[in-house]
């Protein structure tokens, strides 16, 4: 795992496409901000862990998941629960 620091108004740059930047630091809470293609996936993991399991139970899946097994850019768990925290967006979408 790469562990940087940062302060507020840093970034920082994943591949040529992502860019993560530290909007607020209030007591032990970050708040960040991901600037990504809509091609990419952006979850908090609690919700990336609930979009598995719901794919998972979907598909019928028993026994032992590898981390990425059911979830697909196309799947439509994804495609509802983003809509539901994000609503529509443009090509390039920012998170906070």
């Amino acid at each position: 795992m790469l562990v940087l620091s940062r302060q507020r108004d840093e970034r920082i740059v994943i591949g040529d496409d992502v860019e993560v930047v530290v909007v607020d630091i209030r007591g032990d809470k970050v708040r960040l901000g991901i600037v990504a293609p809509n091609t990419v996936s952006v979850h908090r993991k609690e919700i990336y862990e609930a979009i598995r399991r719901e794919n998972q139970d979907a598909s019928g899946l028993q026994g032992d998941v590898t981390r990425f097994n059911g979830v697909t850019p196309g799947s439509e768990a994804i495609r509802r629960l983003a809509q539901r925290q994000q609503g529509h967006g443009d090509s390039r979408r920012e998170i906070a």
